[in-house]
């Protein structure tokens, strides 16, 4: 049975964890706010360029058209661009997109494909690499930069680029977690290289280019990747705000609970104590 000093010393802890979750809790709301708003504004712009490139797909066959657009013509290597936070107390944020990224790797595997892993996040590649260290070709750290902007995306995209330009993959599905509230982010895979387009509207006016679709479509392409990385790392930075407010909530919440689990534990504790060394007193009186 701990002593009244260890429950005094327990309930000081307590509250010293309840004032840092507290505080990660106001640092994540006010974070949040500036990292929805960007989220929010790049959403149209990510979506009108999806918009763009299917209206300029639509011009040509099948066959035809960049390689960033058409694709190697095969589906043998897969890469997974997995990105998740830089930092954890954020719930199942994390785990979620890994266990998506992870359930799409076994999946490949066990259909004979090769599987090319690229994590952008350090937690996420503290998880993969227990169980697919081999396949990880990178890790690359974002925790220097302190504001997600259009330029972190760009290295990303051209390492990716260059990986599907070089022959490493045929086929690349970027993992991220698309912010829909606070207490909600979806894990979301999108199929980066070849994309995945929505089809033609045949009710829009048909526009001719000048020049033609497949040299606007050869400069557009490596843009609209840019676009879809930059995209996924503000959905990102949304959703684990979202969820680090959200657990810091629970557990500042927790803590209080704590708090007066131990202050009536440590009250009873000491009243049975007071209570005993009168039994003693009077005891002692009495036999006298």
């Amino acid at each position: 049975m701990p002593s009244l000093k260890d429950l005094r010393n327990r309930i000081a802890s307590v509250k010293s964890t309840q004032k840092i979750t507290k505080a990660m809790q106001m640092v994540a709301v006010a974070k949040l706010r500036r990292a929805q708003a960007a989220a929010e504004a790049a959403r149209p712009y990510a979506e009108r360029i999806e918009t763009v490139l299917s209206n300029l797909a639509g011009g040509g066959g099948d066959a035809q058209g960049p390689k960033l657009l058409i694709g190697t013509g095969a589906a043998q290597t897969h890469l997974l661009l997995v990105c998740t936070g830089e930092r954890g107390l954020c719930g199942a944020f994390n785990t979620s997109i890994v266990r998506l990224a992870r359930d799409r790797a076994n999946a490949l595997a066990a259909q004979g494909k090769t599987v090319k892993i690229l994590c952008v996040g350090k937690k996420g590649y503290d998880q993969l690499r227990r169980t697919h260290e081999k396949q990880i070709l990178e890790m690359i750290d974002l925790r220097a930069v302190r504001t997600i902007k259009f330029q972190t995306a760009e290295p990303i995209a051209g390492k990716v680029i260059e990986l599907f330009e070089g022959g490493q993959f045929d086929v690349c599905t970027l993992f991220y977690a698309r912010f829909k509230s606070v207490i909600s982010q979806i894990p979301t895979a999108q199929q980066l290289i070849p994309p995945e387009l929505a089809p033609k509207n045949e009710l829009l006016p048909v526009y001719h280019y000048e020049p033609d679709e497949t040299e606007i479509l050869t400069q557009l392409l490596p843009r609209a990747v840019v676009v879809r990385i930059y995209r996924a790392l503000l959905e990102n930075a949304a959703s684990f705000f979202g969820a680090q407010m959200s657990a810091m909530d629970n557990a500042t919440r927790n803590a209080g609970e704590m708090v007066k689990k131990y202050t009536l534990r440590y009250n009873r504790t000491r009243q049975a104590m007071i209570t005993k060394e009168l039994i003693e007193i009077i005891s002692g009186a009495e036999a006298l």
